[in-house]
């Protein structure tokens, strides 16, 4: 009995530590700049792959591409973008004032995981 309980104790300790190390990687407008690959979302164990590719610019602005639609695909106009307290806020097109918020789950140099206010889940690679 004891070492089931050791067992758990120590499994739960790793659990939380390594989601306290995924959240104290810090987002920042230098480590977002670039291409990334939207490859799925995922919400309430469903994934739904993507296609779209999201292009962070040095102005401030993110563009995204490639975004699939009635047989064919489009590109969104750019949009204004900021990061701040290791938080993403993307303007939403067409609604002044409306933002999209994503916080950060994982990043890495070729990874990035973002949680959107509502519990999606974002995965991309970079470009």
């Amino acid at each position: 009995m004891k070492k089931i309980t050791v067992a758990a104790i120590l499994s739960s300790t790793l659990f939380i530590s390594g989601n306290l190390y995924a959240e104290s990687t810090s987002l920042t407008n230098e480590n977002i700049q670039g291409s990334w690959i939207l490859e799925h979302t995922k919400k309430s164990g469903q994934t739904v792959k993507r296609e779209d590719t999201w292009v962070f610019n040095n102005d401030g602005t993110v563009t995204i591409k490639h975004i699939p639609r009635e047989g064919g695909y489009y590109d969104q106009s750019p949009v204004k973008y900021d990061v701040k307290d290791g938080k993403l806020k993307i303007a939403i097109l067409g609604r002044a004032g409306k933002f999209d918020k994503f916080s950060l789950v994982n990043k890495g140099d070729k990874i990035m995981i973002l949680k959107a206010r509502f519990g999606d889940v974002y995965q991309f690679i970079k470009k």
